[in-house]
């Protein structure tokens, strides 16, 4: 039994939220990123390096138009279904475990630095990931719909994010929430080429 929710980030999730964005990534882009280039994002090398700079944004964000959002669901012990423990093995684990929570999910945002973007009334949503093991319940609707509120609330009008173009699911999740691609493209080279494009949704 879980409940769900989404809260800004504290330095205790700083770890949850790398590791969910390394299986996040590992799931989702092992579709259409090349093999070496995806291993080189999510090794362990990598994750140290993801830990790092999650650390400095949750912690000391560059400004308070810089936010890290998580999804969590908070876990209730169901002891009927641990009879093995015994009376005091019960206790014991629903005292530790009752009202924890866990990271399931991420998003970050920030004014958009696009050149052609005006970052006074256009925010960039950075990133959004679910960990694959909790997509489907909802909790990217909660993500996103927690950052409008954050933008709407410092005064956007217009939020930016950019995509792998090959990336279906997020570019559906997206379309479906009313975003559409704005024209504008990326193209990398990582072992062949990679396409991106930006979505935009008006919030005003």
């Amino acid at each position: 039994m879980a409940d769900v929710g989404v809260r800004a980030a504290r330095h205790d999730d700083v770890a949850a939220v790398a590791s969910t964005q390394i299986r996040a990534w590992k799931y989702g882009y092992r579709d259409f990123l090349p093999e070496g280039p995806l291993e080189q994002m999510t090794g362990a090398a990598a994750e140290d390096l993801w830990r790092r700079q999650w650390d400095e944004a949750i912690v000391s964000p560059p400004s308070r138009r810089h936010r890290v959002l998580v999804a969590v669901e908070k876990v209730v012990l169901d002891t009927d279904a641990f009879p093995a423990l015994g009376p005091g093995g019960i206790a014991a684990a629903a005292a530790a475990l009752q009202g924890s929570e866990r990271v399931v999910g991420l998003a970050s945002h920030a004014p958009a630095e696009d050149p052609d973007l005006d970052p006074t009334t256009t925010g960039e949503l950075l990133t959004f990931l679910v960990d694959p093991d909790h997509i489907r319940r909802g909790h990217g609707s909660r993500l996103l719909n927690a950052t409008v509120d954050h933008f709407r609330e410092d005064g956007y009008r217009t939020i930016v994010t950019w995509a792998f173009a090959d990336n279906h699911a997020v570019l559906g999740f997206l379309e479906s929430a009313g975003w559409g691609e704005d024209g504008a493209e990326r193209v990398l080279h990582i072992g062949r080429t990679v396409r991106m494009v930006r979505l935009a949704t008006d919030i005003s």
